[in-house]
């Protein structure tokens, strides 16, 4: 049966709908509003939703790995049974086809499955253990135990562009509330109607689960207060956003200027650079096909969209941009997701087109269909790209700028001159990896993922994968939003020194009843310690 759609704040097990101003999401592909309002949340309804996540810590932090698990594995559990209408709703609010949606969707609950299995078998939590010798010289050594332990409660911030892998039930739900934090979602206003359905899943697995009440709650709103009142309240231990750099470095202010500062980790945007070493140019690498379907996969509208395409000048570059244009023109366009995210792509698109140097390699004329827009591929000298820094700037959308360098020193000072990326990718063969060292260097210390000979779109969810970057890529390069390493931004280490074992986290007890691996005395076990 699909869960109602009623617009109110779902703040534990109320719905509640005290504030008098609603709001609509837009069918993006017709232009028109959808049939749902949506209530503004009020101060009054933060305060609630925050203290009841607050109240809910205690309880909810001490519950063990395999509980927690099994809470994890409820809610891909309900949003799998919800599937159906729930990929109805996404596809309503976001003009995304169905396959999409329903990939997206099993991103999501396989990323809620990842964690459980991470948790319930618990050596995440890094347990060290350094047992007491009482004879030792000068001082004796006391016992010191040192594990991971939950922040407090958080808040996420709902993307845009991925209604379900990074929002109301995305990574940073799924990692927080596996590291034991609870949560209270800000849905993103551009597809409320799919949190809500999301958000009433996760209710739904909470209540099943018998986890205690305020562990997660869903807020709605447009207004810009809504998520600064979130990160100032002295009850949010911690914050997750994905978003625009204009409001990830605002909300980062915020964080880190209230009178107990807080870590905030936000994803702000990425041009992701890839450079073409010669033997990528040749037509029959394939790579100017590629590219097109990446450039334009999701309408250009992932945060690892290749926007910039650096080469050195000559006929294989002149080559490779025209066979890259035609490409990209011979993909249907489709509409972008939301009317503001499609005029703000033509503004962005238009103003990179009028800087010094740059040409367009396609057509300049706008698609037909609502919220449609031209997929781009420009093209730029290197001394104008590396003397402009607007050429830097994001066009989140269907574009990418191929940069022709005069030479390897052209090219090596063009990288210099990027700031910090999610990903850098370079192609070509292993021989002109290693004859192009000053290349690599410059992508490693400018991007949180390399990649070699690929398509910087696809981020795989596995514990190798890095998703994160330097500044402004992200707020904190140490740490990923993607694969279970996204639980260490919701916990801190504490030892504990000469305490009873009764009072010990069960991790750090002699016993280690759930066998997880420790770090004892210098060596890995994961067996009891005998003590004589």
């Amino acid at each position: 049966m699909q869960q109602p759609i009623t617009g109110k704040q779902l703040i534990g097990f109320s719905e509640i709908s005290a504030g008098q101003e609603t709001f609509q999401s837009i069918n993006p592909a017709t232009g028109e509003a959808n049939p749902w309002h949506f209530s503004e949340a009020t101060s009054g309804e933060i305060d609630q939703a925050v203290g009841l996540a607050a109240r809910s810590f205690e309880a909810y932090s001490r519950t063990p790995g395999n509980r927690r698990a099994a809470f994890l594995h409820t809610i891909a559990d309900q949003l799998e049974s919800d599937r159906k209408s729930l990929v109805a709703v996404y596809m309503q609010e976001s003009g995304l086809p169905e396959g999409r949606a329903n990939g997206e969707l099993g991103r999501t609950t396989a990323q809620l499955r990842s964690f459980a299995e991470l948790v319930d078998e618990g050596s995440w939590v890094q347990a060290r253990i350094d047992t007491a010798q009482s004879d030792r010289e000068p001082l004796p050594k006391p016992d010191i135990r040192k594990c991971l332990m939950p922040l407090g409660p958080v808040v996420v911030f709902g993307a845009s562009n991925f209604p379900f892998a990074f929002s109301t039930a995305g990574g940073d739900t799924a990692s927080a509330l596996a590291a034991g934090c609870p949560v209270v979602v800000k849905g993103h206003p551009m597809h409320p109607a799919t949190g809500e359905l999301v958000a009433r899943a996760v209710i739904q697995a909470v209540r099943k689960s018998k986890m205690p009440e305020g562990v997660f709650s869903y807020l709605q709103g447009t207004s810009r207060s809504l998520g600064e009142q979130l990160v100032k309240h002295p009850c949010i231990a911690a914050a997750g956003f994905t978003g625009s750099r204009a409001g990830g470095l605002a909300l980062s202010a915020i964080a880190a200027g209230r009178e107990v500062p807080i870590p905030f980790f936000a994803e702000m945007g990425s041009v992701n650079p890839v450079v073409l070493l010669p033997t990528a140019l040749d037509p029959k690498a394939g790579w100017a096909k590629s590219y097109a379907g990446s450039v334009t996969l999701g309408v250009g509208q992932f945060c690892t969209n290749p926007g910039l395409l650096f080469g050195i000048e000559g006929p294989g570059l002149d080559r490779f941009g025209k066979a890259l244009a035609g490409e990209v023109a011979a993909i249907p366009p489709a509409c972008m997701l939301h009317p503001n995210m499609a005029g703000n792509f033509m503004e962005m698109r238009n103003a990179l087109g009028q800087q010094p140097g740059v040409r367009y390699l396609t057509s300049d004329d706008p698609p037909a269909g609502t919220n449609e827009v031209p997929a781009t591929v420009a093209v730029v000298g290197g001394s104008d790209f590396t003397g402009n820094p607007k050429l830097q700037q994001e066009v989140f959308g269907p574009f990418t700028l191929l940069v022709s360098c005069r030479d390897v020193q052209e090219l090596e000072s063009a990288l210099v001159s990027l700031e910090g990326q999610l990903t850098a990718s370079v192609l070509g063969t292993e021989e002109e990896f290693r004859n192009h060292p000053g290349v690599l260097d410059k992508l490693r210390s400018k991007a949180g993922r390399i990649l070699f000979n690929g398509v910087p779109t696809g981020v795989e969810v596995c514990p190798s994968m890095h998703h994160g970057g330097p500044f402004p890529a992200t707020t904190d390069s140490r740490y990923t939003s993607v694969g279970t390493d996204a639980i260490l931004r919701w916990v801190r280490p504490l030892s504990f020194q000469n305490c009873p074992q009764s009072l010990l986290p069960e991790v750090l007890r002699n016993t280690n009843p759930g066998g997880v691996w420790r770090l004892v005395d210098g060596t890995w076990s994961d067996e009891s310690i005998i003590t004589l």
